[in-house]
């Protein structure tokens, strides 16, 4: 059996590497264990692997993103380590960065690897030690601390922090590890499921445009008792099997909420900038340009060329149809269409698909001031293992990074 005179981090993720490098620089010896043969793969398929790294809103809208108990709960972290910070923190490490629409921070490079590497370096040059290939197989208290086995050795620590991510993008290493080890040191563990996922449709038209990406477009759902959701504008991707992008994954656990009831009506507006009015007014401007052109030919200039054949069919217009022999009755159902294209939602995609993981360890068991158990002295928890979600954006990775620093500095 090993022992080391420091802190022992589970987890070579965003959390993780924050961590270390946080609790380093401030005198502590830090070993990190991950399972993977390297560190940092869910940092690298973030954003598309671009890397959203933050966001520009304020401490205010984001503890609001999280919802009353998320949002209350990370107040603190926020305060200490939040966006302006988070900025500041990836500058220092040589990354020069850019905003982008929607207050989204991403690398100026557009590259996720920059973001890693500067953890990377950050955690290197203050000493901390990574170990890959280190799997966790048990933890358990003693009179020192912890003890945790690996498959060939049993290492000794005071001080542990678990930052072992969720369930979701598990190909990354997320596989639901720092739950388990959390229950079995007595945490109690809320109900986990998919959050900021893509979602089945019932139509099978959605097929036919796999790859299509329609961007500011609004997105509402109707949930049971034909109340709306808030609408939800920006970018969504057509898939063989349903839909995804932004829009939709933000969407997706208020839909995985409703689902339960049955299935749940969505609508897409694919002109949110014209109202009725303006346009039945842009629909008859582009029909007089060519009155003698079929109806199947004459949508050109107000749709994806992909999306027309689609359209043309549920609109249940003629395609054969010259464009001046339209009825207004007809013209109103094309236009109900392009404000609310229907689709009928049916399941939410694997939690495997999932960016984050809904659920976690219970907020109320872990102090918020320190991210140190309420339960168990000397173990801390940090980033998506706990029982935080929040939208697209950059809310999760600054949700990590703030975390995890706090952590880091109470190590």
């Amino acid at each position: 059996m090993g022992s080391f005179d420091g802190v022992a981090i589970i987890g070579a993720g965003a959390a993780g590497l924050m961590a270390a490098a946080t609790a380093a620089e401030r005198g502590r010896e830090v070993t990190v264990f991950e399972k993977m043969s390297k560190p940092g793969r869910k940092i690298l398929a973030t954003g598309g692997g671009r890397c959203n790294f933050t966001t520009a809103c304020t401490r205010r809208e984001i503890e609001q993103a999280f919802g009353r108990t998320g949002g209350r709960f990370l107040r603190h972290a926020l305060a200490v380590f939040g966006p302006e910070k988070i900025v500041s923190f990836f500058e220092e490490c040589g990354v020069p960065v850019k905003l982008e629409q929607g207050k989204r921070y991403f690398p100026e490079s557009g590259r996720a690897k920059d973001i890693l590497d500067a953890l990377l370096r950050r955690a290197g040059n203050s000493g901390s030690v990574i170990r890959t290939s280190r799997s966790i197989k048990k933890i358990e208290r003693d009179r020192k601390g912890f003890l945790l086995t690996t498959e060939h050795e049993v290492k000794n620590t005071d001080r542990l922090l678990i930052t072992t991510g969720g369930m979701s993008m598990s190909r990354t290493g997320s596989t639901g590890d720092g739950y388990r080890f959390a229950e079995s040191l007595g945490h109690t563990i809320v109900k986990l499921h998919a959050a900021l996922v893509p979602v089945e449709t019932e139509e099978d038209w959605v097929a036919e445009l796999a790859g299509l990406n329609l961007v500011n477009v609004r997105l509402t759902c109707r949930m049971a008792g034909k109340k709306k959701s808030a609408p939800r504008f920006g970018e969504m991707i057509f898939t063989h099997y349903g839909i995804s992008g932004p829009i939709v994954m933000d969407a997706s656990k208020e839909i995985g909420e409703a689902l339960v009831d049955g299935p749940v009506a969505v609508e897409i507006d694919l002109k949110p900038a014209l109202d009725h009015g303006k346009l039945d007014a842009r629909i008859l401007r582009d029909f007089s340009k060519t009155p003698r052109r079929q109806f199947r030919n004459s949508l050109d200039r107000l749709l994806p060329k992909s999306l027309i054949p689609v359209i043309v069919r549920l609109s249940e217009i003629s395609p054969e149809k010259r464009v001046a022999e339209i009825s207004k009755e007809e013209r109103a159902r094309l236009r109900i269409l392009l404000k609310g294209l229907p689709l009928t939602v049916t399941k939410l995609r694997p939690i495997e698909e999932a960016i984050i993981t809904a659920g976690g360890v219970a907020l109320k068991e872990i102090d918020p001031g320190t991210m140190e158990s309420r339960l168990v002295p000397g173990l801390f928890f940090a980033g998506e293992v706990l029982d935080l979600d929040g939208p697209t954006g950059g809310f999760n990775l600054t949700a990590a990074w703030s975390t995890a620093y706090l952590a880091g500095l109470n190590l």
